[in-house]
């Protein structure tokens, strides 16, 4: 009975310590804000950013628009942080409704865009031959077309929306992005590992799905986040030509486009304001995510 009551002390015990134990993720997190602080930073900044733009209706002071004549063209004050549009607007709620645009066009392409690039690198870095021939033509082609014009042409043929603008943003940056996947694929392909579960007789898909895959999630993730940015720049710009998401919907591009360029020298802060938080939530998706490429590389981890 003594003996048992031993074990059954030092059976518990690891479990004890493992319980207080803090969980992964907060250590993950621990470990981000004291080796990649700028990274910690960037990473507050997008969640700030994607907290406005999911309750923008509940946190906006103002209605996005909402018309005040009386308070046309008003600076930056109490009442109005970032001022007034020529209606009488105000731009912080404007500003933030933006971000819920920009929120939901960002993530829905960089899933896409990271789903495309994966699946169509994985494939030609690791059968090559004349599939990787072909696919690699088929890339090139694509990549060979402005992507500019690909959206004016796709805006212009199918009209001018928020599904229109994610799918094509989406096969965009994706196909181009899948050179990326495959160069890591190629690499990966004649380690050791694979060699070994091709010997043992494991299926291309299984070898893709439990190999493959997990080690090429690194550059998937600075491409995911990289994505992100893009599609709020690429969304941007097409909201500025007039051809991104149709009114009444507020986007930066198109406050930096209509009322910003009209009167902005009237009222500076018209394109300082958006302007501002488009600058402000790239560049911290971009240092964002080279922190996650530092942290979660593990051959960068096992050079330093």
């Amino acid at each position: 009975m003594k003996n048992q009551a031993v074990i059954s002390a030092k059976v518990s015990a690891p479990s004890q310590d493992t319980a207080a134990r803090p969980s992964a993720y907060w250590c993950f997190m621990l470990k981000l804000l004291r080796e990649k602080r700028l990274g910690a930073i960037g990473a507050i900044v997008v969640v700030v950013f994607l907290f406005f733009g999911l309750f923008a209706q509940f946190l906006a002071p103002y209605g996005m628009n909402e018309v005040d004549m009386s308070a046309r063209l008003q600076a930056p004050s109490w009442a109005h942080p970032f001022g007034t549009d020529n209606l009488g607007r105000d731009l912080l709620s404007r500003c933030i409704y933006g971000a819920q645009i920009s929120v939901i066009i960002g993530l829905a392409v960089a899933a896409i865009a990271t789903a495309v690039s994966a699946l169509i690198g994985i494939i030609s870095g690791y059968f090559g031959g004349k599939i990787d021939l072909l696919i690699q033509r088929f890339v090139d082609a694509w990549m060979s077309f402005p992507g500019l014009v690909v959206l004016i042409v796709v805006a212009s043929v199918f009209g001018s929306g928020i599904t229109q603008i994610i799918i094509t943003l989406g096969l965009l940056v994706g196909i181009g992005g899948s050179r990326i996947v495959r160069s890591a694929v190629v690499s990966v392909r004649e380690h050791m590992y694979i060699h070994a579960a091709k010997s043992i007789g494991a299926s291309a898909p299984r070898i893709l799905w439990r190999h493959v895959l997990p080690n090429v999630i690194p550059p998937l993730i600075v491409l995911f986040t990289s994505s992100v940015g893009t599609a709020i720049l690429a969304e941007s710009g097409l909201s500025f030509l007039g051809l991104g998401v149709p009114p009444p919907y507020p986007t930066w591009g198109g406050m930096l486009s209509g009322n910003g360029r009209t009167y902005m020298l009237q009222g500076p802060w018209l394109a300082l304001a958006p302007g501002a938080c488009l600058t402000l939530v790239v560049y911290a998706i971009n240092v964002f995510g080279d922190a996650l490429r530092d942290m979660l590389d593990p051959r960068m981890r096992g050079s330093r």
